[in-house]
């Protein structure tokens, strides 16, 4: 089984900054790749930015030059670092990673859910 543990959340002001962490743990052996989605009220969970094992990134068009993925591999940890925060950034975002277990199992895990609100 494997568990996620996001922090970073909070309400920040237009323009400010925010940074998002997402730990896995468990019987992982290995990690395929660690995401960002979001969800705002009303509206469908979507992809805000992935990163491969090997360090190959994809985001959202709405996102790009503002946010950055990243991830420690020896922590197992993937981090979203969110600059020039816009109102339209205000939603739960979900980490979800996705690997093999030490069972040669595949696993695809969703985050318990943190909220950024932007707003003065």
């Amino acid at each position: 089984q494997v568990q996620l543990v996001e922090s970073g959340g909070g309400l920040v002001q237009p323009g400010g900054s925010l940074r998002l962490s997402c730990a896995a743990s468990g019987n992982i052996f290995r990690i395929y790749f660690m995401g960002w989605y979001r969800q705002a009220p009303g509206k469908q969970r979507e992809l805000v930015a992935v990163i491969t094992s090997g360090g190959d990134t994809n985001c959202a068009d709405s996102v790009k030059g503002r946010f950055t993925i990243s991830r420690d591999n020896a922590k197992n940890t993937v981090y979203l670092q969110m600059n020039s925060l816009k109102p339209e950034d205000t939603a739960v975002y979900y980490c979800h990673v996705g690997g093999e277990t030490g069972t040669s199992n595949t696993f695809a895990t969703w985050g318990q859910g943190t909220q950024v609100t932007v707003s003065s």
